[in-house]
């Protein structure tokens, strides 16, 4: 492994769960909560996301430290600032790069998930906060990700890289 390769290989941060929500219809309000229930190959209870394996973006979350610079880039005072309801993504995590979890397995809480991609804005974000909004995310998104194992997330709750399982392949390679 090169100096690079173990570099990025390295995730020593653990992350924690700042704010949850849900979209009970497609273009209807957040629900902010306290707890969800991650539901295999489902997304999170009450939320709109269509369920089955082929469904990549069963959950978003997007990076709590990424909210300020939204709100810069758009050119939002302190008192104005972006808000998790307005990106409308189900999971904000402070703490950890969340690009640092790509082609990774990761838990939050009880629940185990996988990146699918990054989360990029649409022409509905732009038309809901105005103009610049879709410049001022692009970037800052966050990522996408699908449940790998049923379980609950509580607001505080940690996010973390999730070990590699041991293939055997030593075993069969001692060279």
């Amino acid at each position: 492994m090169t100096p690079l390769q173990q570099l990025i290989a390295d995730v020593p941060q653990t992350g924690c769960v700042r704010w949850i929500g849900v979209r009970p219809e497609s273009r209807g309000p957040m629900l902010a909560l306290d707890a969800v229930e991650a539901r295999l190959e489902a997304g999170l209870t009450g939320d709109h996301a269509r369920p089955g394996v082929r469904n990549a973006r069963q959950v978003t979350l997007i990076q709590w430290e990424h909210l300020a610079v939204i709100s810069a880039l758009m050119g939002r005072s302190a008192e104005q600032p972006v808000t998790p309801e307005d990106l409308r993504r189900n999971l904000v995590i402070s703490g950890i790069n969340l690009f640092s979890l790509k082609g990774r397995r990761f838990r939050i809480g009880q629940a185990i998930f996988e990146t699918t991609g990054w989360c990029q804005p649409c022409a509905r974000l732009q038309n809901n906060l105005g103009p610049g909004t879709f410049q001022a995310v692009r970037g800052h998104g966050g990522i996408t990700a699908r449940v790998l194992q049923s379980g609950i997330i509580r607001l505080g709750d940690s996010v973390s890289v999730e070990p590699v399982p041991d293939s055997g392949y030593a075993a069969f390679n001692p060279g």
